[in-house]
């Protein structure tokens, strides 16, 4: 089993930039692949950013200019930074893990193990 733990989420004003930490315990040893999904009220959830064990990342379009993933495998941490927030932003954030495959994917359908979400509201 894997336990994934997010953080960091708030209310912050729009143009503003947050960092979101998650935690993974447990059985982590094969998780190959991580990555932060999020959901917005009344829409599906969707994948915004993974990353490979071995560094590989993989950024939804909406999220390839402002959004910066890092992984520390020796602390079994993943941390998402977010820059120049925008209303749209606002949506539950959810740390996700797998063993995946040699390229992660962004489908949500893909990952067993999940956080119980960050939630992270931008005001305008």
């Amino acid at each position: 089993q894997v336990q994934l733990v997010e953080s960091g989420g708030d209310s912050v004003q729009a143009g503003g930039s947050l960092i979101l930490s998650c935690v993974a315990s447990g059985h982590t040893g094969n998780m190959d692949c991580m990555g932060w999904f999020r959901q917005a009220q009344g829409k599906q959830r969707e994948g915004v950013a993974v990353i490979h064990s071995d560094g590989a990342t993989n950024y939804a379009d909406s999220a390839k200019d402002r959004f910066i993933l890092s992984r520390d495998i020796a602390n079994n941490t993943l941390h998402l930074q977010i820059n120049i927030l925008k209303p749209e932003d606002t949506a539950m954030y959810y740390c996700a893990a797998d063993e995946g495959g040699w390229l992660c994917s962004l489908f949500d359908s893909e990952y067993n193990y999940w956080g119980q979400g960050t939630q992270v509201t931008v005001s305008s």
